[in-house]
């Protein structure tokens, strides 16, 4: 098993044991939704049958599961529409607005039983020894559900949102423009490089060679590299972003002949590439950090992701003094996550959660979806 992807946190004086992470997530295990949910999530086991934290070798594997059930909306509209008529028929005069409303609320609860229910997993790996937390997730909104979820069963977690000296960047766009990868990396034929403007033209290179010349020119045009392929020592090769996450990784050919034989059973065949994959990363995300220039240490004590931020309640009447940068943020994004007011205003978890929660108090955002999605409302203002 591999992942696919990697959105990275630095663990804190993490002293939990398997038994005692399990302990603590059970209080949000998994269950079914109901006939009348429309969504539901919790901890599954990584392993059917298995614990709620696999773990081999002090490395830990976790998983999390969202179920929600698909009743698309003009299904409903219909069947509203219908009960409206045979109404309309019964008592000889149109339904009002709020028996229309109860109409609706009537038929989705009848149809619900009969929905379809769609899972997403979104899988953690945990290495106490290095201090990595890394999400198998691609978007910002998986990442925030598991760690939203990880924060509610784990009381005290302290995470610190990983940081390096070179930012992604500036370090891409310079490899791009010497023709040359740090050491133990290559470059491979994808990439992206945006303009800082306001057209933020964009130029992406897909299985294609990045000539020295090409690339130089949108460069020296403005542009700068947002996406880059790699690999590293051939062994492993991933895609690096402007966030410093790394998508599309993939174990290349040498490792996978050193990957379980064949006359293993499953769960030692699991065990085997969980534990390969585990070494593997851990190697290379020391070697990336390094070709970032190390990683930097927080300055200030709102850096960590800490439970402890909750102490400030956010209903004491005083308003956040970062509020009106939040917002700021996610409008000029057009897409709002915990993790991109994070890593805007350098602040901790919890904080940039209870900015999201004043934000939908204030319309300026929606109300969090089943999968942590949450979407900036048209024409909001700060």
């Amino acid at each position: 098993m591999w992942f696919r992807n990697l959105t990275l946190y630095r663990l804190t004086d993490f002293q939990l044991r398997a038994e005692e992470l399990a302990e603590a997530l059970e209080k949000h295990a998994y269950t079914s939704c109901t006939d009348l949910e429309m969504s539901s999530q919790g901890w599954i086991s990584p392993r059917d049958g298995g614990s709620l934290v696999h773990s081999v070798n002090g490395q830990m594997l976790i998983t999390l599961c969202i179920e929600k059930k698909l009743l698309p909306a003009a299904v409903v509209k219909e069947a509203a529409q219908e009960r409206a008529a045979e109404i309309e028929e019964q008592q000889g005069y149109k339904p009002g607005r709020k028996q229309l409303r109860e109409i609706k609320d009537a038929v989705t609860d009848e149809l619900l039983p009969k929905a379809f229910s769609i899972r997403t997993k979104i899988s953690a790996w945990i290495d106490p020894a290095n201090g990595w937390l890394a999400i198998d997730a691609s978007s910002s909104a998986k990442a925030d559900a598991l760690l939203g979820y990880l924060f509610k069963s784990v009381d005290g977690l302290e995470l610190v949102a990983l940081r390096v000296k070179h930012a992604p960047v500036a370090a891409m766009t310079e490899w791009l423009a010497t023709d040359s990868a740090p050491a133990g990396f290559t470059i491979d034929q994808d990439a992206e490089l945006r303009a800082t403007g306001e057209g933020r033209a964009t130029v992406r290179y897909v299985q294609h060679t990045l000539e020295a010349e090409d690339v130089s020119r949108h460069i020296a045009a403005g542009k700068r590299c947002t996406h880059l392929a790699m690999t590293w020592n051939d062994r492993v090769s991933f895609v690096l972003t402007d966030g410093l996450t790394l998508k599309r990784v993939a174990a290349l050919d040498v490792l996978k002949e050193s990957a379980s034989p064949a006359e293993q059973t499953a769960d030692e065949a699991f065990d085997g590439d969980f534990l390969l994959m585990a070494g593997e990363l851990a190697r290379m995300l020391a070697d990336l950090i390094d070709a970032l220039g190390g990683e930097q240490v927080p300055e200030a004590p709102d850096d960590l992701v800490s439970a402890a931020e909750d102490a400030v309640s956010p209903a004491s009447g005083e308003p956040d003094p970062l509020y009106p940068q939040a917002v700021e943020v996610v409008q000029k994004a057009k897409r709002s996550s915990i993790s991109l007011v994070q890593r805007h205003l350098r602040i901790g978890y919890n904080r940039a959660a209870r900015l999201l929660e004043q934000m939908e108090g204030g319309r300026i955002v929606s109300a969090m979806g089943s999968d942590g999605s949450r979407s900036v409302l048209a024409g909001a203002a700060a």
